[in-house]
């Protein structure tokens, strides 16, 4: 890439979040998105994006392929950076990606949930440079090709492992941050990472469970708070056995914001719940397996959190086994 030509960039997995994104990076970078479920509709009439943000409406028809392998058969100059915004199933993205990772070239943007997730493509692709991320988007696609996007968009930034050199974290934020999202960047991403996981850790895998929005578990039962608390001070447990200090303030603060969207009747779906209600394999090993093996590593308890990864493990292998049928 010179200074006069736009960084190109392939997204990986066009779900709400991806297209919201690919929308905005398309206005400083020549795009592509390799779409798999959604691939006829953005194909024949591309996306219509209903943002609180953004604006109402905005249809969006970008470059679409099947596979990275139809992108990498293009030959075209290499790609710049692989954004990659599918779901974070051990043991698959990378493989499905390394037809259009160019060696010593190509960044990798993980926009996916989680904790433990960097390493498997650090070891996939020891040449290329890796950038964390952490988003803070809700926002649904229903039906396929309709984006409806809330009132929060910010993407928080880092190199991956932190002592890595940075240029490329650095180049992707003034990228995006070009584009119009809200970026920030860090010399370590991953307090963030552990941060968002006090809000994801109990509430996909519950929410998906009971097939409800997070106002509604607050509302089943007197002691429900408590046990949203108690999960969120295990991860906060294990993330401080690990290195990474949150305070019982940020747990109070994070159980507090579900709490007020009660009498407003703004319950959200979390993404596990999504991917259930459409049957779709759900982020179990990212959200909840991963922090249950890094917090027994350091001999932390947590009981609740792992009971959840059984139970969510079980749910994730059924929809699984229903895919493969």
């Amino acid at each position: 890439m010179t200074a006069n030509t736009q960084p190109r960039v392939l997204l990986f997995g066009a779900g709400g979040i991806g297209t919201v994104y690919l929308w905005l990076l398309s206005k400083k970078s020549t795009t592509t998105a390799v779409c798999r479920s959604n691939y006829d509709v953005a194909k024949k009439d591309g996306f219509i994006i209903n943002s609180s943000i953004f604006g109402q409406g905005i249809h969006f028809k970008p470059n679409v392929v099947r596979s990275c392998e139809e992108a990498a058969s293009a030959n075209t100059p290499p790609f710049d950076y692989i954004v990659v915004c599918s779901k974070a199933i051990p043991g698959t993205v990378p493989k499905w990606i390394a037809p259009v990772v160019t060696p010593g070239h190509t960044a990798i943007v993980l926009l996916q949930n989680g904790v433990g997730i960097e390493e498997e493509y650090r070891t996939a692709f020891p040449s290329n440079p890796i950038v964390s991320t952490v988003l803070y988007l809700p926002v649904t696609q229903r039906p396929a090709g309709v984006i409806n996007h809330g009132e929060t968009e910010g993407i928080e930034i880092g190199a991956y492992p932190s002592s890595a050199p940075d240029q490329h974290a650095k180049a992707f934020t003034r990228l995006i941050q070009s584009a119009g999202a809200t970026a920030v960047l860090h010399e370590d991403i991953q307090l963030i990472r552990w941060t968002k996981l006090l809000i994801n850790a109990p509430w996909n895998p519950i929410c998906a469970l009971a097939f409800s929005k997070d106002t509604d578990v607050l509302e089943s039962y007197d002691g429900a708070p408590g046990v949203i608390e108690a999960v969120m001070l295990e991860i906060r447990d294990i993330a401080v056995a690990h290195g990474y200090n949150i305070t019982m303030e940020k747990v109070q603060f994070e159980l507090s914001r579900a709490k007020a969207r009660i009498p407003i009747h703004a319950g959200i779906e979390p993404s596990m719940l999504q991917d259930v209600q459409t049957g779709r394999r759900i982020e179990v090993e990212a959200i909840v397996g991963n922090p249950v093996r890094m917090g027994k590593a350091k001999s932390v308890k947590c009981d609740r959190l792992e009971l959840l990864y059984v139970l969510a493990k079980t749910l994730d292998l059924h929809l699984g086994r229903k895919l493969d049928a």
